[in-house]
């Protein structure tokens, strides 16, 4: 497969653009600059404060569109000083190109630019080829791929199919093709009871302990035991919040926050509907008053093997000799979004560093993704 392109050099420009959600920082500019160059007919699909782009080549709204998709914001850096290189140099030493994003998903979408600009060049298709990629996946993600999607739909374009770019191996590159994703959901509980000295508790309504009380009953409970294609739901307590500085006072009010994982078994009302009788139990039993709210970060989903899962694959083992599971595990993706408007699946590189001090990925991974996004290229089109 051809290297003409260079996707390590790619990487590096995008890692010097110091673009944390939401900030586009020209991470963007680089890539329509590149992408406009081979003929990728751009467009800047702008919402809120939030920047994305979106590029095609060949026909709009041909009956084979294959899209790609993937993320250019990274998040802070954390202490500058605890990087042993710069969090935005694109440093490579030692075959490994050092960097916030350069895991975590530049070199993704590099890999994914690079192999559609050498492949159109090379061997212009019969189709069209769209890549979206946006500024918004790290932060609140209401006007990133959601905007390219809306767009997408008053603008007639269609993407047939898509792979979206995230790093989907956990240690070894080709190990693992993502074909669905557990839901995502926090929920906030603001708990209120009376407050009283802590001498004279059957005077007051104790909020402490009725949050105690509850996310115990929440947190202990196996929502399921998996199903045929996702490991089991997970509830984890992520914070118990009061700020009382007096041990001899019971306090008014306390907060907590639980992330819910959940897998087809569930979905994000039939376990509102769940919580609501564990908060009705509490209320109940400890004389309080519990409010909360919930944010679905995205239900679960799944795309079945098939042509396109198997085109995928297939492309791995050609080029890496490595034949990948198929895999639900991991966090979110903006395959949630996309999965309403075409099948869709994510292949990307060895994720271990992303989000991580001194974030990383091996040069020789970059090239290696690049070919293999060039070869499902040319298998899609063939």
């Amino acid at each position: 497969m051809s290297l003409k392109t260079d996707p390590v050099k790619l990487t590096a420009a995008l890692v010097k653009c110091p673009s944390v959600t939401p900030r586009e920082a020209d991470a963007l500019s680089v890539l329509e600059g590149f992408l406009s160059t081979a003929g990728f007919v751009c467009r800047r699909v702008d919402r809120g404060n939030v920047s994305n782009l979106l590029a095609r080549w060949g026909a709009k709204a041909h009956h084979r569109s294959f899209g790609f998709n993937g993320h250019t914001d990274v998040v802070p850096v954390g202490d500058p000083e605890a990087w042993s290189h710069d969090p935005f140099g694109g440093e490579i030493m030692d075959g490994r190109l050092f960097g916030r994003g350069s895991a975590d998903m530049k070199s993704g979408v590099a890999a994914f630019a690079a192999a559609a600009v050498d492949f159109v060049t090379e061997t212009p298709p019969d189709g069209a080829i769209i890549l979206a990629i946006t500024g918004d996946e790290e932060g609140e993600a209401t006007d990133g791929t959601l905007a390219l999607l809306d767009y997408m739909a008053e603008a007639g374009e269609q993407m047939t199919v898509c792979l979206v770019g995230e790093p989907t191996c956990p240690n070894v590159m080709g190990e693992a093709i993502k074909i669905g994703r557990r839901g995502s959901m926090n929920v906030h509980f603001v708990v209120s009871g009376d407050q009283g000295h802590s001498a004279y508790p059957y005077s007051s309504a104790n909020p402490v302990s009725a949050v105690a009380y509850l996310i115990d009953q929440l947190s202990s409970h196996d929502l399921d035991d998996g199903s045929e294609h996702f490991e089991k739901s997970t509830l984890s307590a992520t914070t118990i919040d009061t700020g009382n500085s007096a041990s001899n006072v019971i306090p008014g009010e306390t907060r907590a926050t639980i992330n819910i994982r959940f897998n087809d078994r569930h979905s994000s009302k039939s376990l509102i509907d769940w919580i609501h009788v564990h908060v009705d139990n509490a209320q109940e039993k400890f004389g309080v008053r519990i409010r909360f709210d919930v944010k679905v970060s995205g239900e679960s989903f799944f795309t079945p093997p098939g042509d396109f899962s198997d085109l995928i694959a297939s492309s791995i083992s050609d080029v890496l000799g490595v034949t990948p599971n198929f895999s639900t595990t991991g966090g979110t993706s903006d395959a949630r979004f996309i999965r309403k408007h075409c099948p869709v699946v994510e292949f990307g590189l060895v994720g271990k560093t992303m989000h991580q001090v001194d974030e990383s990925v091996s040069t020789e991974h970059i090239n290696q993704l690049k070919c293999v996004y060039e070869k499902i290229l040319e298998k899609y089109f063939a």
